[in-house]
């Protein structure tokens, strides 16, 4: 049972099935596509749309009372298709025309026309849907060929060549995965396929889903399945380590913002992403709406992307629902703007923390006005060394081998060129009486000296280091004492010292050092 429809043509109302209604509606459409670069187009439409009506009207006087597809088919013939049409056109314009240019571009004009009504053949009536039925990894790409009435190994195929091209093809396959909409319901799979919705059509879409079999892919289709098979479980596998990896930092990002803003000692401690350098305990009593948008947007780039995975790995197992577009996209603005949020409150806390850092550095590399590192100016005031001289030195301590310990650190001045003037001297409290002060000693020439000041100046000179002949490993250690060293009063000062000021003799080591300063008594002072 077919169902009619009333139309009005050129102002006279004729019944016609919906299948000769269809084509009567393509046929003029094309008719108006083809004459529509044409001067006239409306009025030559116009008369072929009369000419229909006159012979509509003596199929009525006939006693036809319903329109069906065989008439129309007729009077199609009888007046002549489109391009039989434009054919006569142009043949008369060519007449007319002036030469072989207008032949040119009638041609080209045609032929471009020709490919728009394919492609609008092909796509009528239809909508783009992502295929369920007939997918590798999203169904986009069996989604154009249904839309576009063509095989899905064509479209595979292209995909794979522009993968190669810099990855194009990946990015645009997901671009689209993410716009276009899977066809869930029958009434969207009939929109895809260009069918009517029918109850006959959902009842055939129903039960074609409830069918196993596959679809008969061929021989180059089975291969391009089979790759893309192989990708799909690539990504999956890619995506799981990514998600895991995702999970992880984001542990680690909560824990590590918990122990800065609940250990106060923990600001330079070694923490995952460097959030321990960040000053964020501090920051966030000077400016707490950057920190929190630093750390809101920290948290949101991680797990937008982490919910994201989990979800497309629950729904490829079916134990979800895949995401709506509009669900795609609202994550995905969410993200961005996270993004947004979270670079500029990261510049601007790096920005404070390099002021705090270069201010507290000014503060460090500064010891009794002399600027060094912060090792070194840590064991000089630990010791209790006050410099006398420091000039010309590339550094004052260093960490190295000695006795077995390689993180023992010790005086130890260098440079290239021999011309560092170094001296450092503690005190300590003693009692009256006569002393000796014990040291490990080393230098690479002459010059050096370690002294002792009681109730007079002694020196001793740093004996020099010499390269062993044998190949044992030897730094150059020695063990040296300064003895009988008479007190007084309450204290002995003792140092090292390259100035030739105070040593009488000019430095021709490029390095020193001493370590291991022991002040024993040995002794009262003598009687008078």
């Amino acid at each position: 049972m077919k169902k009619n429809i009333t139309i009005n043509l050129s102002g006279r109302l004729f019944q016609i099935d919906e299948d000769a209604y269809e084509m009567l509606q393509k046929y003029i459409e094309s008719l108006r596509s083809s004459f529509g670069k044409q001067e006239g187009c409306d009025e030559i439409v116009n008369d072929i749309e009369a000419r229909i009506a006159e012979l509509f009207t003596e199929l009525n006087q006939q006693g036809i009372e319903a329109i069906t597809i065989d008439h129309v088919k007729n009077i199609i013939t009888r007046i002549g298709k489109p391009e039989e049409l434009t054919d006569s056109e142009g043949t008369d314009n060519e007449k007319q025309g002036d030469g072989k240019d207008g032949h040119k571009y009638e041609s080209f004009r045609s032929a471009a026309q020709d490919i728009c009504d394919n492609v609008r053949a092909r796509t009528a009536g239809k909508k783009l849907y992502r295929n369920p039925n007939d997918k590798m990894v999203a169904g986009v790409l069996s989604g154009l060929a249904a839309y576009t009435n063509s095989d899905a190994v064509w479209w595979r195929l292209l995909t794979m060549l522009l993968v190669l091209l810099y990855g194009v093809g990946i990015i645009a396959y997901i671009v689209l995965a993410i716009i276009v909409p899977e066809a869930k319901t029958p009434e969207q799979l009939l929109q895809m396929e260009g069918k009517e919705v029918t109850p006959q059509n959902l009842a055939d879409v129903v039960v074609e889903n409830k069918q196993t079999a596959r679809p008969n892919r061929g021989c180059l289709g089975t291969i391009l399945f089979v790759l893309f098979s192989i990708v799909a479980a690539f990504f999956v596998v890619i995506a799981s380590i990514v998600g895991v990896g995702l999970l992880i930092s984001l542990l680690l990002v909560i824990v590590s913002l918990v122990i800065v803003f609940t250990v106060p000692s923990a600001t330079h401690v070694s923490l995952p992403f460097d959030i321990g350098y960040l000053n964020l305990g501090e920051l966030i009593n000077i400016h707490p709406w950057v920190v929190i948008v630093f750390i809101v947007g920290v948290l949101l780039a991680l797990s937008i992307p982490l919910y994201a995975i989990g979800h497309m790995l629950f729904s490829r197992a079916g134990k979800v629902q895949p995401m709506s577009i509009g669900q795609r996209i609202l994550w995905i603005v969410l993200w961005v703007a996270s993004l947004c949020c979270l670079f500029p409150a990261l510049i601007w806390i790096q920005q404070q923390e390099k002021t705090h850092y270069n201010v507290e550095m000014e503060e460090i590399y500064s010891y009794q006005g002399v600027t060094m590192s912060h090792q070194d100016k840590r064991f000089l005031r630990k010791g209790g060394w006050d410099l006398i001289k420091a000039e010309n030195c590339d550094h004052y301590t260093y960490s190295g081998y000695y006795n077995g310990n390689h993180n023992v650190r010790f005086l130890d001045v260098y440079n290239e060129n021999c011309e560092q003037v170094f001296q450092a001297e503690r005190k300590e409290a003693v009692e009256p009486g006569v002393y000796r002060l014990d040291c490990a000693v080393r230098a690479e020439g002459p010059g050096p000296c370690v002294y002792a000041i009681g109730d007079s100046t002694m020196l001793k000179s740093i004996p020099v280091y010499e390269q062993p002949q044998n190949g044992v490993p030897d730094m150059g250690w020695f063990n040296i004492s300064i003895d009988n060293i008479l007190v007084t009063g309450n204290s002995i000062a003792y140092g090292l010292s390259s100035d030739e000021d105070f040593t009488g003799q000019p430095c021709r080591a490029q390095w020193f050092s001493a370590t291991d300063f022991k002040l024993i008594r040995i002794g009262d002072l003598p009687k008078k």
